[in-house]
């Protein structure tokens, strides 16, 4: 370990050349310290993957990628391209931040991150940091975060490819691309289009097959003017149609169009040996419209950001990072919102130093919000090198949460003689988490590695409806508004273990988290509802010449569909197979086979009303069993 660090000014120096091939390499990671560093010297626990983990795994869409993740459960409301939440260490959809090559992407309205539109031909590599990492990214990084990667080129030369596939609920894909460049200019161009009949989504009565279309391209390039100053451009747009059952007993028609688009533009100067800068402007917009039987309505996200990064290598093992960050959300609705537009402001700095024996972190970020204030966010870590093989990390973060759109001037709802539904509290104060970690990490042999974590995260005025404080809605005043609660807390357990032997690669990942609600209600002690306590993922591949084969296999556990803990949510297991045939050097085949037994099982539930304004309950359908049979044509010119 001590090693490595003689070699980083050199690094360093070659920084603006290495960013784009570290997007190729599984053991660097670049959003944990918002630069490229090894992954096992990072403090943060994190898990990649690269576009060869995506084409070897065979994921359907970027969620199913996710699950894989230690510590992070998916929860579907129909399949793919349905409403989809994310629970990463216990936290909620809105307390993790996701990132598309820098930009934030969630919406301003809600704080959702539309990753069931991520087209996964589009993604060149996905980087996930578990635990607060606010002092270096601000709101919303409670949980973790997820960053990202659009499509590269990797500078050799033209590189055309062409896939085609085709499978179960009439699903067909298509993607095309162009790729390369040379020593200074690598370049990437590609487009896709995913369309699914699908399925019924919902148990309700009169359910039917709800269809989804995605269409989506992708650019990056960037340049190398000189040995030391590089410049670049990236962009991705996604479109489409998801259709769904709208909450009515029998199911009624309903779709959204959506659209989520990013786009970035960078200049990278490597000063001298000691200081590399970088500003980065950006913009990025969701926009969905939805379609249901009364109407629907209108929610449209732009978000403009502005970023300064610079980089400090001291000498002597010490490295210091620090930036400043702007970023103005403007929020579009069909709803008369009170307010439709704030802005951020922040500024951070963090220090980072390894010896032979140990190694320190220091992280503080300020952030100057016009519509809550300013609130401060701090981290520290104590790496200990037990010996060339092992480490203990030691980490305390502090993160938080600014409320949306939503939580704030969600307009009331009035009806004459019914009175007003109220949703929104504009005095609502962000939530907080304080996180403690301790992680051993172990290299057990020159291809075996072993990751463990236990963690605890105290959640302070974390934003809940009314009646979810309670724990049933009849007892509360205004069940809907929006409201902070005292505290939540989650402790947490991770195990992953990976071997790569001869031709054999595999990976097995357990997580244990024990989400629950410490508000003092009615619901105090009751687990956070969709949040399974606890989980298994087992990954195997075989390589034979020019055939692989693989095999996943997911166990996760019972959960509840409501913080009143009244609707249980069972437990399941998935088997997953694929295999891939290399027929040519330029052509390839896959075959994969999702939910292998066929299990019926759900990962969310929801309610609707009849004729007679009667609560339904119903559950949100997975599809059962899929195949997807697929063709790749890629040579090298």
């Amino acid at each position: 370990m001590y090693k490595s660090l003689l070699i980083i000014p050199g690094l360093l120096a070659c920084a603006v050349a290495q960013a784009n091939d570290a997007l190729s390499l599984p053991d660097s990671i670049i959003t944990a310290s918002r630069q490229v560093e090894e992954r096992a010297e990072t403090s943060a626990a994190n898990t990649v993957f690269t576009r060869d983990d995506i084409d070897r795994l065979q994921p359907q869409d970027l969620p199913d990628l996710l699950t894989r993740v230690p510590g992070l459960h998916i929860s579907r409301s129909g399949g793919i391209g349905s409403l989809t939440s994310i629970f990463l260490r216990g936290t909620s959809s809105a307390q993790t931040l996701v990132l598309v090559d820098g930009q934030r992407i969630a919406g301003a309205s809600a704080g959702l991150s539309s990753l069931e539109y991520m087209q996964i031909d589009q993604v060149e590599r996905v980087e996930v940091v578990r635990g607060g990492r606010s002092a270096l990214y601000g709101s919303d990084a409670i949980g973790g975060v997820i960053q990202i990667f659009t499509r590269r080129g990797d500078g050799q030369g033209l590189n055309p490819r062409v896939a085609i596939a085709a499978g179960s609920h009439g699903t067909w894909r298509r993607s095309a691309g162009l790729s390369g460049g040379d020593e200074r200019t690598h370049f990437n161009l590609s487009a896709a289009l995913d369309e699914v009949d699908g399925f019924e989504r919902t148990t309700l009565a009169g359910s039917d097959d709800s269809a989804y279309r995605n269409k989506s391209a992708s650019l990056s390039l960037s340049h190398q003017l000189t040995g030391s100053v590089e410049v670049g451009i990236s962009g991705m747009h996604q479109e489409g149609k998801s259709e769904y059952d709208y909450n009515l007993s029998p199911a009624a028609f309903a779709y959204t169009d959506f659209s989520v688009s990013t786009a970035q533009t960078y200049l990278q100067v490597q000063a001298n040996d000691v200081w590399r800068s970088r500003l980065e402007a950006g913009h990025s917009e969701d926009r969905q419209t939805g379609f249901d039987p009364y109407g629907g309505s209108v929610f449209n996200t732009y978000r403009d950001q502005l970023n300064w990064l610079n980089y400090l290598t001291l000498g002597g093992g010490h490295q210091l990072t620090g930036g400043l960050e702007w970023y103005k959300d403007t929020l579009h609705s069909s709803n008369e919102f009170t307010e439709t537009s704030r802005s951020n402001k922040a500024a951070f700095i963090q220090h980072q130093f390894d010896s032979e024996h140990f190694g320190t972190e220091l992280g503080l970020r300020h952030d100057d919000n016009q519509q809550f204030g300013s609130n401060n966010s701090w981290n520290a870590a104590l790496t200990l090198h037990v010996n060339k093989d092992n480490d203990l990390i030691l980490s305390y973060s502090e993160a938080f949460r600014a409320p949306t759109f939503n939580d704030l001037y969600y307009p009331d709802d009035c009806f004459p003689g019914f009175g007003c539904t109220i949703y929104a509290d504009p005095n609502l104060k962000p939530e907080t988490a304080k996180s403690y970690e301790a992680q051993w990490r172990s290299q057990l042999s020159d291809s075996a590695r072993l990751e463990l974590s236990i963690y605890s995260i105290n959640l302070k005025d974390a934003i809940v409806t009314n009646s979810a404080l309670d724990g049933n809605q009849a007892g509360s005043p205004n069940p809907f508004q929006m409201t902070n609660i005292d505290a939540a807390r989650i402790n947490g357990f991770e195990a992953v273990y990976s071997q790569q032997l001869l031709d054999w690669q595999g990976t097995v990942a357990y997580s244990l988290v024990d989400a629950r609600n410490r508000s003092g209600g009615g619901a105090d002690g009751n687990r956070l509802a969709r949040r399974p306590k606890n989980s298994l993922s087992v990954d195997l591949d075989r390589q034979f010449g020019d055939w692989s084969v693989g095999a996943g296999w997911q166990l996760v556990s019972d959960s509840y569909n409501d913080l009143a803990n009244s609707r249980e949510i069972p437990g399941y297991g998935v088997v997953d197979l694929r295999s891939t045939w290399q027929a040519s050097d330029s052509l390839r085949f896959n075959l994969s086979v999702k939910n292998l037994l066929d299990r019926d099982y759900y990962t969310a539930g929801g309610s609707a009303y009849d004729a007679g304004f009667n609560q339904v309950p119903f559950r949100y359908e997975e599809g059962g069993r899929t195949l997807l049979l697929g063709a790749t044509w890629a040579p090298q010119l």
